[in-house]
């Protein structure tokens, strides 16, 4: 069986972090989203169908042709929006076959896939979806479900509660015909929803299976600090790779890579995850569900908590850095400081695509892209955004956010005084 992965989309909801990468491409827990998928869908395919388009290059250097010994191909998406002509975009590869389905920019446990492949060939069915119950559907399309059948999927039908389509198909190759009949919705997209109820109307059996462990989609920044906290929660084990000095504090579990050293003073309470040729130390504090790329740098009286830290990254002296995300190759100057929390402790407010949302977490610090690099005595508010390839410049209260590609000074205003 064959495994199509959707993953052309843009992030735009995850930007800045996704300004020069596919979303699926973004660490967490020093991994790329689309590795954590690729993980839990192996045992149940043969070969990978990986469909791409936005910043496809860095995404196929990163995978190359196979993964774990089993072949990897890609496909540009076909013209059009949607998980609809994304899966369409497969066609040559699976019209003869049954075929799994992911979104690429999901995270769920594979006892998922294990228990949907199940449902799908019990039933003989046409289409199998895996669904979720939520007390709250705003965010999510509901499935309509009567003994082992999909009735229909409604999109977004508020704040009810019910079973949620988590993105975690099985087809068979008469999918694509009624792709071919699926019009664009109200949005401008073809929705693979849309191809489903279809189905259902010509009396297709569409089947699906209740999943029950954890799942996440990776649609705004918040999200990455979610997953990895999860996941060094759950899957980290302590494991040791390379140089602790005389000194350092190591509370498990904690995963360092090899080729990291850890100098004296350091103390870190695990879980917490440290790539490969990195440098922390001496006298840093870094607190739980905190991962810290390859070729990092955290230095002296520096305090992270609860953040990612993408590669060849630094917090290299007298910083803060709390429930924040860095994107790669950044450089905090000495004293930049991030904070995480209100005065009011009301939740912190992001903007997103031009609008305020509710991030539902009463600590969230800054969102920092790639190749910044800030002054001394910088500080962030919490939930603020900073391009990627910006300079904030020394001194700076950063109470917007910051666009890419730009320089940001503080004008100020003196008077010399003579003697």
């Amino acid at each position: 069986m064959k495994g199509v992965i959707l993953a052309a989309g843009k992030g735009e909801r995850l930007r800045p972090l996704t300004d020069d990468r596919p979303k699926v491409m973004l660490k967490v827990a020093n991994k790329p989203i689309i590795e954590h998928v690729l993980e839990n869908i192996y045992p149940f395919v043969d070969e990978f169908i990986v469909v791409v388009r936005y910043h496809k290059e860095k995404l196929m250097e990163h995978l190359g042709d196979e993964y774990g010994g089993k072949p990897i191909t890609y496909v540009e998406q076909v013209q059009g929006e949607g998980t609809a002509k994304a899966i369409y975009s497969a066609i040559k590869y699976t019209e003869n076959e049954e075929f799994l389905t992911v979104n690429g920019d999901i995270y769920f446990e594979r006892e998922g896939i294990k228990t949907l492949l199940q449902a799908f060939r019990k039933h003989n069915a046409d289409a199998a979806l895996l669904v979720k119950e939520f007390k709250d559907l705003s965010h999510f399309g509901m499935v309509e479900i009567e003994n082992e059948s999909v009735k229909a999927i409604k999109e977004k039908p508020g704040a009810i509660s019910g079973y949620a389509n988590l993105g975690i198909y099985f087809f068979k190759p008469e999918i694509f015909e009624f792709i071919e009949k699926t019009g664009e919705s109200e949005r401008g997209e073809y929705e693979i929803t849309d191809t489903i109820n279809l189905m259902i109307k010509e009396n297709r059996k569409v089947t699906y299976a209740v999943y029950e462990g954890y799942w996440n989609d990776i649609g705004r920044p918040w999200n990455l600090l979610e997953l990895n906290e999860y996941l060094l929660k759950n899957h980290l084990k302590h494991n040791i790779k390379g140089i602790v000095e005389e000194g350092a504090t190591i509370i498990p579990p904690v995963e360092i890579g090899e080729g990291t050293v850890v100098r004296s003073g350091a103390y870190i309470i695990g879980p917490v995850k440290i790539g490969k040729n990195s440098k922390i130390g001496p006298n840093c504090f870094i607190r739980p569900y905190t991962s810290i790329g390859n070729k990092c740098h955290v230095g002296n009286a520096v305090e992270i908590k609860n953040s990612i830290i993408m590669d060849h990254s630094n917090a290299p002296h007298l910083n803060y850095v709390g429930d924040s995300i860095i994107g790669e190759n950044t450089n905090l100057g000495a004293g930049t400081i991030t904070a995480n929390l209100r005065h009011d402790n009301k939740n912190i407010k992001v903007e997103i695509k031009g609008k305020l949302e509710d991030s539902g977490r009463r600590k969230l610090g800054a969102i920092i892209g790639h190749n910044v690099k800030t002054g001394i005595n910088v500080t962030i508010y919490p939930g603020r955004k900073i391009g990627s390839n910006s300079f904030v410049g020394p001194g700076l209260i950063v109470d917007k956010n910051i666009p890419p590609n730009v320089l940001v000074v503080a004008k100020q205003e003196k008077e010399i005084i003579t003697w």
